[in-house]
């Protein structure tokens, strides 16, 4: 007889307390809990772990080295599992060839459609594709797009040449280049650049003709400023220096292929249509149009691409997606739509008896679009799978068949299941997330008064309809609407106009040596205080420096290749995982070590060291919230929005003038309680006179904002348009789908 339950007992990953738990199959399952309360080390760290473990397992040497590495998580008993699909919330890393229509494998389907139907007639499907040097654009190599110098950024008109009237690094006074043009007696180094005629301004950028036309003598081996920067920075073949990087970002801009236009593809393939469009045109179609298109294409020797090509698209439609076009790059995507993308292949699956695992599927998601995820749950589960799925969402909360709350705090005060059973019993429960629901939140009372406005206007960004606004400045403004609605795009556009701080919530450090601490530039501080205490260098306390242990250099493990076999990851015998060399840790601070600092909770290491410098810092970190987590532990294991509110503690401690922040979605991965404190930090920043700029979907932060600007009516092409500028409590009683989730938040607080 199958086992009709998930059965762990003694579970211990991370901070989880010997956690026994019983995990119904076939169930739409939600697991709720504060931040860092050990939801993700249950759900994906020891269910998921230990089911991908031992699937690959199954597979012989080659190819197990070939499949996602699993670690196997500490638990003493596991029963139950299937086989699992993880379905995460981190962006599709794709690069600059990955579109929308690669990723779903839409644009393969496509292809080879084209393939067999096109007029004229191209070749295979691989004449079609602009990642295959027989279908892709010779000058741009299939990118669409061509890195440009941004010439208007060159020049300092206000400035002279021995001024710093050129910007580009090596070409200002005293740089290696500045003779070049300074000292050839064919310019006036002393007379601002605005002051000369247009003439030498051109000379002096792109020499050639437009030096020969300025009819004065230069040298023979003259060349134009920005003849001279392209062949630096931008037609090399060898590996760039990190300052030459930083220079082609600050100095060049992207802009559309001038041969394909963007379609990426070769003349040939770009003339040939189907149905009286090119495959270029059909790529820049929304996928809802697309998807109607598709479905006139009648002929029977290319019917099933036909079928295949429609049940993709419409599976994209039916998760939300149908705005998004197939030639969209992924890297544009947002971690939500990201995961909505990883969905679609599993909508049409025949499998059954998996263990879907799904992270905040309504991150990203407008009140009005959750609907939609909700459904993709449900049918998951309908077709006889267990759907476990890690959220704060009440809505999806209140559809769940189950709910497993875990707590009652993060880290170390978490770790424990709190509460197991329904909706309404969870409405009723003394935990966390039961109190949090039962709380009504009210409108802000009264908004702060602005303090100036920054204005965008006649914006045409991505869908935006010639879009103008004024952003109040010194308060915190919302910008609202559904998924694609086009408020990341005017955020975008606010951000080129006027100079602003994006917090959003890609990873802070792909280095697993970086800490909370050392990004937020506290860990000099923490050194100087053991050398102060104990008469010793303080590179003796960096495991990156003198102090490292010699047996792991200061990793605290020791990692070992076993060719087509798994790799083998241990502790390191000489330091014990504690990353220090003996002599090291032999010298303390109040009882002590440097690595007993790097296991304290933020909270704790607040009160235990004894220097105002560390506690002033570490106070940023626990402000917005972190105060769960260790100093030293790795940021690679970060949560999105752990990251965005890292970044926002490194602001609180560094930024003096008034500046201008732009967060994206700041209240991904937060728990309803921990939202309070959230609005608590971005209160902070208006206080100290900067201008707060949101993103977000979440009721209780649009309640409380000062200035509300919700875009929409739909999204792509149906929305771009401003469709409400106000407060927030003003904005009950129109037809829109922020306003029907304002009031229906209204009448029922915990919805």
């Amino acid at each position: 007889m199958m086992q009709q339950n998930i059965t762990l007992r003694g579970a211990r990953t991370n901070n989880l307390a010997d956690v026994d738990l019983d995990v119904p199959h076939h169930q739409l399952v939600v697991f709720a809990g504060v931040s860092g309360s050990g939801k993700s080390s249950l759900v994906f760290d020891t269910i998921a772990a230990e089911a991908g473990y031992q699937l690959n397992e199954t597979f012989p040497p080659f190819a197990r080295n070939r499949l996602p590495t699993w670690t196997r998580p500490d638990v003493e008993h596991v029963a139950g599992l299937t086989p699992v699909i993880v379905i995460d919330q981190r962006r599709i890393s794709g690069n600059a060839r990955s579109t929308v229509g690669t990723i779903t494998d839409t644009w393969t389907y496509l292809r080879l459609l084209f393939s067999r139907l096109s007029e004229p007639y191209v070749g295979e499907s691989n004449h079609f594709s602009f990642n295959d040097p027989a279908g892709m654009c010779r000058t741009c190599s299939g990118l669409g797009e061509v890195v440009v110098s941004a010439v208007e950024q060159f020049l300092d008109l206000d400035k002279s040449l021995a001024g710093g009237g050129i910007r580009l690094p090596g070409f200002g006074n005293g740089g290696y280049w500045y003779a070049q043009y300074a000292d050839i007696g064919s310019f006036d180094p002393e007379t601002p650049l605005r002051q000369w005629s247009p003439a030498e301004r051109n000379a002096l950028l792109y020499g050639g003709e437009a030096a020969a036309r300025l009819g004065r003598r230069l040298p023979k081996d003259y060349e134009g400023i920005v003849e001279r920067f392209e062949r630096i920075h931008l037609r090399t073949s060898d590996n760039l220096s990190e300052r030459k990087q930083d220079t082609i970002r600050r100095f060049t801009r992207s802009q559309a292929c001038p041969d394909c236009n963007g379609d990426r593809l070769n003349e040939a393939a770009r003339s040939a249509t189907v149905c009286d469009y090119t495959i270029g045109a059909m790529s820049r179609l929304e996928t809802t149009e697309l998807l109607n298109l598709i479905r006139t294409v009648d002929s029977a020797r290319v019917a099933p691409v036909a079928s295949a090509l429609t049940a993709r698209l419409e599976a994209m439609v039916t998760i939300g997606l149908g705005y998004l076009a197939l030639s969209r790059a992924t890297t544009t995507l947002s971690g939500g739509e990201s995961q909505r993308i990883k969905t679609v292949k599993h909508l049409g699956s025949s499998l059954t008896a998996m263990t879907y695992v799904v992270d905040e599927p309504t991150v990203g998601l407008h009140s009005a679009d959750v609907d939609s995820m909700i459904t993709l749950l449900e049918r998951l589960r309908d077709t006889g799978n267990n759907v476990l799925v890690v959220e704060h969402d009440p809505a999806v909360m209140a559809h769940a068949d189950h709910i497993i709350e875990v707590g009652p705090g993060g880290g170390g005060s978490g770790g424990k299941v709190v509460f197991q059973g329904t909706w309404s019993q969870l409405r009723r429960a003394e935990t966390p997330t039961g109190r949090a629901l039962g709380r009504n939140r009210a409108f802000k009372s009264t908004p702060r008064p602005a303090v100036g406005t920054l204005t965008v206007a006649g914006a045409t960004r991505n869908n935006l309809q010639d879009v103008s606004v004024r952003i109040p400045a010194g308060v915190m403004t919302v910008l609202t609407g559904v998924a694609g609605s086009g408020k990341s795009s005017l955020a975008a556009e606010m951000v080129t106009r006027h100079q602003a701080t994006v917090i959003d919530q890609k990873p802070v450090s792909a280095n697993r040596r970086s800490t909370p601490v050392t990004y937020t530039g506290i860990a000099p501080a923490i050194r100087q205080l053991f050398a102060r205490n104990n008469g010793v260098p303080a590179s003796w306390f960096s495991p990156n420096s003198e102090g490292a242990c010699p047996g792991c250099k200061g990793l605290g493990v020791i990692y070992t290749d076993l060719a087509f076999m798994d790799g083998q990851e241990v502790v390191c015998e000489t330091c014990h995982g504690r990353r220090f060399a003996p002599e090291v840790l032999a010298h303390t601070v109040n009882g002590l070590s440097i690595a007993d600092v790097g296991g304290l909770p933020i909270d704790q290491a607040i009160a235990r060291l004894p220097d105002q410098r560390i506690a002033r810092a570490l106070g940023q970190l626990s402000a917005v919230g972190l105060g769960y987590l260790s100093l030293g532990q790795s940021l690679s294991t970060l949560s999105g929005g752990e990251c965005q509110r890292v970044k926002i503690a490194r602001e609180l401690r560094q930024e003096q003038r008034p500046a201008i922040y732009v967060l994206d979605e700041p209240t991904t991965g937060l728990h309803m309680n921990d939202i309070g404190t959230l609005l608590q930090v971005l209160d902070t920043l208006v206080e100290q006179g900067h201008t707060v700029v949101v993103i977000e979907h979440n009721i209780d932060v649009i309640r409380q904002a000062d200035w509300l600007i919700d875009l929409g009516p739909g999204p792509g092409r149906h929305g771009g348009m401003i469709l409400f500028e106000g407060h927030a409590a003003h904005y009950l009683r129109h037809a829109t789908p922020t306003s029907r989730a304002l009031r229906q938040a209204r009448a029922d607080p915990a919805s």
